[in-house]
């Protein structure tokens, strides 16, 4: 009975821990009874996450690129790149990210994109900010505005999109279609 208290004391204390820390990992998808996460939510250390019949979640690990498909009766905890998981089944291997994403771009950026992408002279710049592993990005936001996704390697490629409630998924993300590449390939998190 001591050790049931303190696994729940533990426990516990990992939920207060996650709550401060910072997110290492995306909900890619839920299905089923699952407790503790939803659709698009991030994670951080310590989180629990419960999976009653039919559960399943899939983790995407921003820093380790690591994806994880988490199925059957049981319980997940977050960890810092992998998930320790009692009484489920899991898949997992490791996807094209870009691990410097699991950091917010700055506003600076964020409010001025175009003055990212070309130097002053109107080139196109060498080095992008941020490499996405799929035709479509996933862009967190905050807010409605104009979206401007122009493509650095074809030439003319642009795309113009006015966020609006309706476009943005669970009030702060944009994916613009979304598809079979998981989610932290094309992720884009902005302040």
């Amino acid at each position: 009975m001591k050790r049931l208290v303190a696994a729940i004391v533990g426990c516990i204390g990992f939920t207060g821990i996650a709550a401060a820390q910072t997110p290492v990992a995306v909900v890619e998808d839920v299905q089923g009874k699952v407790t503790g996460a939803e659709f698009m939510d991030y994670v951080a250390p310590g989180k629990v996450i419960k999976l009653g019949p039919g559960g399943m979640v899939v983790l995407g690990y921003m820093k380790s690129c690591r994806r994880e498909t988490i199925a059957g009766i049981g319980t997940v905890i977050v960890g810092a790149e992998e998930s320790m998981v009692h009484l489920g089944d899991v898949k997992a291997g490791t996807v094209k990210c870009d691990s410097s994403h699991s950091q917010l771009i700055g506003r600076e950026v964020g409010e001025s994109a175009a003055t990212v992408v070309r130097s002053l002279d109107g080139k196109v710049s060498d080095s992008p900010q941020l490499t996405l592993y799929g035709l479509s990005p996933v862009v967190q936001t905050k807010g409605r505005g104009k979206l401007v996704v122009e493509r650095l390697d074809v030439k003319g490629e642009r795309y113009d999109v006015d966020l609006t409630i309706a476009s943005v998924m669970r009030g702060k993300f944009y994916d613009a279609e979304p598809g079979a590449t998981a989610i932290i390939g094309r992720l884009v998190r902005l302040e």
